[in-house]
């Protein structure tokens, strides 16, 4: 392949940011012929369609892999820039990160609140299932993940954090109305609380307890797709649900939940992934978070 002519990839990059070819005109601060011509230009460069058309416009799987170069290429260029001591003027370092909404209300941003400041830091948290945040380090819409997948994606490192301790509840009082049998058939017939259609671990939970592997959850399952309204969900007693040790405890001290299998829980394996790249302040990021997950993981 030919080179890839730099301020091409940057204008790939600006209109995948933006959405529009408009949006990447007045970002570059160029006319927006000019963004369609250095498109066209990179596509013909490299023999493939870059872009999908559609609004917002997207990247196909070829342009996926020029967009992971395009902001690693502004990354590198920004560190050597700072080492150069010709970084004023360029603002702060943005940080795309991808990470799960029970570790976004857990642990997560205190390890956030670690990372040294100088330069400033600006994080752009993308909420995802711990289970298909990679497809965002893939598309090279964020630089690392916290993730449950242990096999790297190309071009990127692996680190593990610890396991995340999810505990089976209810409300006292649905825990009386629906779970006064034996828990393994109790649990296939009570309504639950699933935080989205990725949520898996309440099945995951059913087949652990059943031992059978094609065992699940109740058919009437409420979505509730935040963490804290996930277990505000289980304490209201719309059902029963895996919930984060951190957050179950408290509720189970207060006597707002019950355990509904005393003994019982689940553990989900929890990775940092990264782009390779010898940035500090990605660096210093994912020490801040191995740290604080040292602390709040198993």
């Amino acid at each position: 392949m030919d080179e890839l002519p730099v301020d091409q990839v940057r204008t790939l990059l600006a209109v995948i940011d933006e959405g529009t070819f408009d949006a990447a005109a007045a970002a570059l601060h160029v006319t927006p012929s000019a963004v369609s011509q250095r498109v066209k230009a990179l596509e013909q460069r490299t023999g493939r369609v870059l872009l999908m058309r559609t609004k917002p416009v997207r990247a196909t799987e070829s342009g996926e892999v020029v967009v992971r170069f395009a902001r690693q290429l502004v990354r590198l260029e920004r560190d050597a820039r700072a080492e150069l001591g010709m970084a004023q003027g360029l603002g702060p370092v943005r940080l795309p990160i991808a990470v799960n909404a029970d570790s976004l209300a857990t642990w997560f941003l205190p390890a956030l609140t670690g990372v040294p400041q100088d330069p400033p830091v600006c994080f752009e948290l993308h909420r995802e299932d711990e289970g298909h945040a990679t497809a965002l380090l893939r598309d090279g819409r964020v630089m690392a993940a916290v993730t449950s997948q242990p096999e790297p994606v190309a071009g990127c490192t692996v680190r593990r954090l610890g396991l995340a301790r999810y505990l089976p509840v209810a409300s006292p009082e649905f825990a009386a109305r629906h779970l006064r049998g034996t828990v393994d058939r109790d649990l296939r017939q009570a309504p639950v609380v699933v935080f989205d259609r990725r949520d898996l671990i309440q099945d995951g939970f059913v087949r652990i307890v059943t031992g059978d592997a094609g065992a699940g959850a109740s058919q009437v399952r409420h979505y509730v797709p935040t963490s804290e309204g996930f277990c505000d969900a289980a304490v209201a007693g719309l059902g029963w649900a895996m919930v984060p040790q951190a957050q179950a405890e408290p509720l189970l001290e207060a006597g707002k939940l019950v355990l509904i299998a005393p003994g019982r829980s689940l553990d989900v394996p929890l990775y940092w992934q990264q782009w390779k790249l010898d940035s500090p302040a990605l660096s210093m990021v994912a020490e801040a978070v191995a740290g604080a997950a040292a602390t709040a993981l198993r």
